[in-house]
């Protein structure tokens, strides 16, 4: 009995779905999973026995890498059956369900990570991404979605019975706490001092992440706060980009820390997290951000509207409201906020911690692996 996971690049597994894998293997399950990239996080799935299958996918819908990438899973669903297919990405996901159609056995499970049509999103997006899932809706047999928005939006695809609203894919309860001693030191490695009020983004650098918003105000809220330091974790496209923005606008408190495997830790350093995104599906990082009983300032995007309550544990604000961001984290400039806000944080995530994800995942499992 086998099962398939398939997304377009490794780390997404890694990142998200090791738990529900376990799962399926302590049940009986012989689990695969197939991506285009990713020798690292490949190597990882296979030490907990993943059979892994390398498919060309891309993530642009155009690339003619996903027409070998279709035949690819052509060829593995003619000499393979499984149980259940679970797929994960827009053009990863859309490639296989058109792969799986004719298949006489095994069911086909979609997990939408954030639609790409959704309000406010181009035209554009609209008239292919919509007219793809719903192409691609005849070949599904369940979809999973994990926020509000998406979750309204697959009425239109799928019938009510076929749908659910789970808790995103899980977040673990901080395990790797440090010292003050640590944090201390930690601090002074970065160039912070002890009075430092330390706001984090935990970003990939592109356009969707949305950081010259918080760039280009970030003046007006030195000025009001010359405790602020700021920590732009991540790389991407958009890295030199932004490292130019800010040396030629003479920011003061940016710090570039790039790619870190040791966020856990940074959390703990970090007084209030933001992200300020065009698009999200359910954002991790900010789910480990209210895990660890820190305060959010977000912007007011699907998914992050799901997890952040203006004026619980966190702020929401409008793209472009430069005045009510600067406010925002002016306001969070005050301690005591920070804290009554963090432990609200902690209490609003509770239903997003992995063992009640799980368990929401074991009955949609059970459900179509009858």
């Amino acid at each position: 009995m086998k099962i398939f996971f398939v997304a377009s690049i490794y780390s997404h597994f890694t990142a998200f779905h090791i738990p529900y894998m376990k799962y399926l293997q302590s049940i009986g399950y012989e689990v695969w999973a197939a991506a285009g990239l990713g020798r690292e996080d490949r190597e990882i799935l296979e030490l907990i026995n993943v059979k892994c299958v390398n498919v060309p996918f891309s993530r642009n819908p155009f690339d003619f890498k996903n027409i070998k990438a279709f035949y690819a899973l052509k060829k593995i669903f003619k000499s393979e059956q499984f149980e259940l297919v679970h797929v994960h990405t827009p053009v990863a996901s859309l490639i296989t369900r058109a792969a799986f159609r004719n298949s006489k056995i095994g069911k086909m499970l979609y997990t939408v990570h954030g639609f790409h049509f959704f309000k406010g999103a181009p035209k554009l997006n609209w008239i292919i991404y919509y007219t793809a899932e719903k192409l691609a809706a005849k070949w599904t047999d369940y979809l999973i979605t994990i926020n509000e928005e998406d979750y309204r939006n697959a009425y239109n695809l799928l019938p009510v019975e076929k749908v659910s609203l789970v808790h995103g894919v899980g977040v673990e309860i901080l395990s790797q706490r440090i010292e003050d001693i640590e944090k201390k030191n930690l601090k002074e490695k970065l160039g912070l001092n002890s009075q430092s009020v330390v706001i984090s983004y935990i970003a990939e650098l592109n356009e969707n992440k949305n950081h010259k918003f918080l760039l280009r105000n970030w003046s007006a809220i030195k000025q009001k706060n010359p405790n602020y330091e700021l920590l732009i974790i991540g790389t991407g496209k958009k890295e030199m980009e932004l490292k130019a923005f800010v040396e030629k606008e003479q920011l003061q408190g940016v710090h570039f820390l790039g790619y870190r495997r040791d966020v856990p830790v940074l959390l703990q350093i970090s007084d209030i997290i933001t992200l300020l995104s065009y698009r999200e599906g359910l954002p991790k990082s900010i789910m480990e951000a209210m895990v660890a009983g820190i305060p959010c300032v977000v912007s007011n995007t699907r998914g992050l509207r799901d997890l952040v309550k203006p004026k619980g544990n966190g702020f929401v604000v409008n793209h472009d409201e430069h005045q009510d961001l600067v406010e925002a984290f002016t306001a969070l400039n005050q301690k005591q906020l920070r804290i009554e806000m963090g432990y609200k944080s902690k209490i609003f995530i509770e239903p997003f911690l992995i063992g009640k994800v799980l368990e929401e995942y074991k009955v949609i499992y059970k459900r179509l692996l009858n």
